[in-house]
C-alpha cells in the first residue's frame, strides 16, 4: 500500500513538474517573441531615424526656396506701389473728396485741408476759417467752415447794414443812455452816459473801433426800438441765405449771436455793396468830439494800415466764448476774396493766419498754380 501511494505521489510530481516545465517553455517562447518584436520595432525606428535627416534636409531646402520667393513677390508689389506713388498729382475733385473724407473721420479738423488745386496744406490756426472768391463759388480754402460758433463783434457788420437799410438821417443826434452800458461782459467805453453824437459818428465808431455803446444806441434809435432792430437783423440774415445764423443784439456781446464761416462770407460780400461800410470799416483812425472833448479812436484791425494789404472791408470781434475773430474783403494775388477767421487764440493768431493766407495765395499765383480772377 505504501508502495502504491509513493508511486502515485511520484507520478503527480512528475506531471506537475512537466506542467511547470511546459509553462516555463511557453513563457520563454513568449519572452523570446516579445524580444524579437522589440528588436524588429527598434530596427524599424532606426531605419526611420536614418531616413529622417534626408527628409528634414529636403524640407529645409523647400522652405528656404519658399523664403527666397517671398521677397520677390514683395519687391514686385513695392514696385507697383512706387509707380502708383509717382503718378500725377491728385486733381481738384479728388482732393475735395479726400478733404470730405478727412472731415468725416476727424470733425475737429486739427490739420486744415487745402481745397485749392490740390496744393499743400495751409497751416491756419484759427478754429474756423474760409477763403472764398468774393462772388462766391468753390472755396479756395476752408476749415470747420460750417460749424456754428459765436461771432462776437462781427455782428456789427449786420448792424451797419440794417441801420443803412432804414435810410436814416445820418446827421441826426443820438444819445448814449444807461441802456447802452454793457452789464453782461462789463466791457469798457469812453462814451459816457449822456454823450451825444451823430448817427454817422456812431456808425463809424461801431465799425472802425468796435464801440459797443455806439452800436447798441444805433439799434435803440431804429424805428420800433431795439427789439424791432434785432428782428430786422434776423430777417436780413435769412434774406441773404444765412440759414445757420442768429442774432439777439446789435453788439455781439452775447454768445447767442452765432453763425458759420460760410454764412459770414455771404454777409461780408453783401456788406461790401455799401460804400459807407467799406469806408468806415477800413478807416485807420478818427477823432470824435464828445462833450467838448476830442477822443482818438483807432481801427481794431492793424492790417488796414499795412501797405502790403488792399482791404476793402474789415471787422474784428472778441468775447471769451468766440475767441478772436476777423472778417475781411481783400484783393490778394489780384483776386477779390473774402477771408473769415473765427475762434483764434492769442492776440496775433488771426493776423498771422491772414498773412499766411496772403502769402499762400501770392505764392500759388506766382508759380502759375492759380489763375487770377
Amino acid at each position: 500500500m505504501r508502495m502504491m501511494l509513493r508511486a502515485v505521489v511520484l507520478w503527480g510530481a512528475l506531471v506537475v513538474g512537466t506542467g511547470l516545465a511546459s509553462m516555463e517553455a511557453v513563457h520563454a517562447a513568449d519572452k523570446a517573441g516579445s524580444k524579437s518584436e522589440a528588436q524588429k520595432s527598434k530596427a524599424r525606428t532606426a531605419e526611420k531615424a536614418k531616413a529622417a535627416p534626408v527628409s528634414k534636409k529636403a524640407s529645409s531646402k523647400k522652405v528656404a526656396q519658399q523664403g527666397k520667393a517671398v521677397p520677390r513677390v514683395s519687391k514686385a508689389k513695392s514696385t507697383r506701389v512706387a509707380k502708383a506713388s509717382s503718378a500725377a498729382p491728385i486733381g481738384k475733385s479728388s482732393a475735395s473728396r479726400i478733404a470730405k473724407k478727412q472731415k468725416t473721420l476727424d470733425p475737429s479738423m486739427a490739420n486744415a485741408v487745402d481745397l485749392w488745386h490740390g496744393q499743400e496744406h495751409l497751416a491756419v490756426r484759427s478754429g474756423s476759417a474760409l477763403v472764398i472768391a468774393q462772388d462766391g463759388g468753390e472755396a479756395l480754402y476752408e476749415k470747420n467752415a460750417r460749424i456754428v460758433v459765436p461771432i462776437a463783434s462781427i455782428t456789427k457788420v449786420m448792424t451797419a447794414m440794417v441801420v443803412l437799410d432804414s435810410m436814416p438821417n445820418l446827421q441826426a443826434p443820438i444819445t448814449i443812455t444807461d441802456e447802452d452800458v454793457d452789464y453782461l461782459k462789463g466791457s469798457r467805453s469812453r462814451l459816457q452816459v449822456g454823450s451825444v453824437l451823430t448817427r454817422e459818428m456812431a456808425l463809424l465808431l461801431a465799425l472802425m473801433s468796435s464801440e459797443n455803446r455806439a452800436a447798441n444806441a444805433l439799434g435803440r434809435h431804429y424805428p420800433g426800438g431795439l427789439s424791432a432792430f434785432v428782428a430786422a437783423m434776423n430777417r436780413k440774415a435769412a434774406a441773404l441765405g444765412m440759414s445757420r445764423t442768429h442774432f439777439e443784439d446789435p453788439t455781439g456781446l452775447t454768445s447767442n449771436n452765432v453763425s458759420t464761416a460760410h454764412d459770414l462770407a455771404r454777409m461780408v460780400a453783401a456788406a461790401y455793396r455799401y460804400p459807407l461800410i467799406r469806408e468806415f470799416s477800413t478807416t485807420p483812425g478818427a477823432t470824435a468830439e464828445v462833450k467838448g472833448r476830442d477822443l482818438e479812436y483807432r481801427n481794431t484791425n492793424q492790417l488796414v494800415k499795412s501797405p502790403t494789404w488792399e482791404i476793402g472791408l474789415s471787422k474784428t470781434g472778441y468775447i471769451q466764448e468766440a475767441g478772436k475773430c476777423l472778417v475781411m474783403q481783400a484783393r490778394v494775388a489780384d483776386r477779390p476774396v473774402v477771408i473769415v477767421l473765427l475762434d483764434s487764440s492769442g492776440k496775433q493768431t488771426r493776423i498771422g493766419d491772414a498773412n499766411r493766407i496772403k502769402r499762400w495765395m501770392e505764392s500759388a499765383s506766382a508759380s502759375g498754380k492759380a489763375t487770377p480772377a
